[in-house]
């Protein structure tokens, strides 16, 4: 089995060769998943602003059907974590020391109960590969104990599926993969 680092550069590069532009009707799938799920509740969706030819999420929020869902970007708050903050599509953005795009910190971050997750590659189990930083894995099993309802969402192109990705206990299994192809 290949190593972590090893696949991040192949799926890195592969993402880069393949990536396509998408249509706001991607999003189509999650919308109804969004819906069954989060029938009557308030939906506080954290999301990721795209970078590194990641999927264009930001077609999402082009959907008439976004108007009730509140979306939270991640800030990074220190060496090794993560928080959520209120963000709407044409709000200022700040560079974090990663080079990402975050929004500035408001009064109060949010705990979100639907996640969109960016990675660089997945497996039929919804194991996730990200970029090695460990944010997500962290943040989930972190608040996973205590906030059991967050529905967790990779967001990938279907050519970044692999066979079987090598799996840590750090690593927090995804509830779905949304593609071009669906919701696996």
């Amino acid at each position: 089995m290949q190593s972590k680092d090893r696949l991040r550069k192949k799926y890195f590069i592969i993402r880069k060769k393949k990536y396509f532009d998408i249509k706001p009707s991607f999003f189509y799938p999650l919308i109804e998943l969004i819906k069954k799920k989060h029938k009557k509740k308030n939906v506080n969706l954290s999301s990721y602003y795209p970078a590194s030819f990641e999927v264009n999420i930001l077609k999402l929020f082009d959907l008439n059907a976004m108007g009730k869902i509140k979306i939270f970007l991640p800030v990074i708050t220190g060496k090794n974590s993560m928080h959520f903050y209120k963000w709407e599509k044409h709000d200022v953005l700040q560079v974090n020391k990663f080079g990402m795009l975050e929004p500035f910190k408001s009064f109060k971050n949010i705990i979100p109960n639907v996640m969109l997750i960016p990675l660089l590659a997945y497996d039929n189990k919804n194991n996730r590969l990200g970029y090695g930083g460990g944010f997500y894995d962290r943040y989930l099993k972190k608040y996973l104990k205590t906030y059991n309802n967050i529905l967790t969402i990779g967001i990938a192109f279907s050519f970044q599926k692999h066979h079987k990705l090598p799996v840590s206990n750090n690593d927090v299994k995804l509830d779905y993969i949304l593609t071009e192809k669906g919701i696996v």
